[in-house]
């Protein structure tokens, strides 16, 4: 079949959701089918703009292009799943979080958001969303958000992060990490606070680039201010082997975002034999954690994290939960294959 893969992009920024429509094509073609990416560059802000967003999406229509079929379209974010097509798939990664569950929360930037747009935007997931042969999404909790704010059905289809066959475990060594993109809503600035009542020697090293310079400024004021110099490391940039090796080398993994979609934290260092310390609020990372098998699950208290970070301070205990935690992601058997054969129906 011919495959169009439907999404959207910020100039310049790359992140799990490119990493996962890249996989994914690769992933189409490995099966005899010929794939391609089509996205829109999307800017959210002022939200007075995004209606012209969704209007561009509905002029799309990929049923052919250069005089030839498109047999199967696949919709992956906000607005590029609105693209017209008579046979479309969806697999929602997420839809436009600020006019959901982030819309009364703290994560929600108030000062940039129109109430009456981020209602435009429900009715047309509500009005377009529908025209899909089958809905899935990357996680449960992608799944319950649609039947929450929508009350439309959806099944959950989860996807190996990349290169999970290269992530492994060397030792558990003498620090906690935390591998994201650094962000507000990852909530890096509750890690280090947390950090603030270990009484184990375990350190922090928080690797990822920033999203903005005001919150890497933000983190690095909070060390100072508490004089976390030894305890917490911010690493500088990373590449993709340096990271395996991070996740090779430390204890266990730190990942307490608010309300993620997936989390490829949580899977690569289930792959890399570490135990996870998330919390009841993280979202995806409950679907592959449960308090005191794999990992810990806290509510969003830095001592209670901290109490989490201290239990490992024993090694024989992280390694006993790193060990479950690689077998449970093993015996889940996530693969690309898989994937394909649920969207293509074949």
């Amino acid at each position: 079949m011919r495959i169009v893969i439907a999404t959207v992009q910020v100039p310049f920024v790359w992140g799990g959701a490119e990493f996962l429509a890249a996989n994914l094509k690769r992933a189409l073609e490995k099966a005899g089918h010929k794939a391609e990416i089509v996205a829109i560059p999307f800017k959210w802000y002022p939200s007075e703009r995004i209606p012209e967003h969704i209007l561009i999406s509905r002029l799309i229509d990929l049923t052919e292009s250069n005089g030839n079929k498109i047999d199967l379209l696949i919709g992956l974010k906000f607005p590029a799943y609105y693209f017209r097509h008579s046979h479309k798939m969806l697999w929602v990664l997420h839809q436009h979080r600020h006019a959901y569950e982030l819309r009364e929360a703290e994560y929600c930037d108030l000062e940039t958001l129109s109430s009456g747009v981020l209602d435009i935007v429900v009715r047309a997931d509500n009005l377009y969303l529908k025209e899909a042969s089958k809905i899935f999404t990357i996680s449960r909790k992608v799944s319950d958000r649609l039947e929450r704010f929508n009350h439309i059905q959806s099944t959950p289809l989860y996807h190996p992060c990349p290169d999970a066959e290269q992530f492994y475990c060397e030792s558990y060594g003498d620090f906690i990490l935390f591998p994201s993109r650094l962000s507000y809503i990852k909530r890096q600035h509750l890690a280090v606070d947390a950090m603030r009542y270990v009484r184990s020697p375990l350190k922090l090293y928080i690797a990822g680039e920033p999203d903005s310079p005001p919150y890497l400024e933000s983190l690095k004021q909070q060390v100072r201010q508490y004089h976390l110099e030894e305890k917490v490391k911010l690493l500088k940039h990373v590449s993709e082997e340096e990271k395996r090796i991070l996740y090779a080398q430390c204890r266990a993994v730190i990942f307490p975002p608010f309300d993620e979609d997936y989390g490829y934290v949580t899977l690569e260092a289930m792959y890399s034999g570490k135990p996870v310390i998330t919390c009841e609020d993280s979202g995806g990372p409950l679907e592959f954690i449960e308090d005191g098998d794999c990992g810990f699950v806290r509510k969003p208290d830095p001592v209670q994290i901290a109490e989490a970070v201290d239990v490992l301070g024993s090694e024989a205990i992280a390694r006993r939960m790193g060990e479950r935690g690689r077998q449970k992601i093993m015996d889940m058997h996530i693969s690309w294959e898989q994937v394909v054969r649920e969207l293509t129906g074949r």
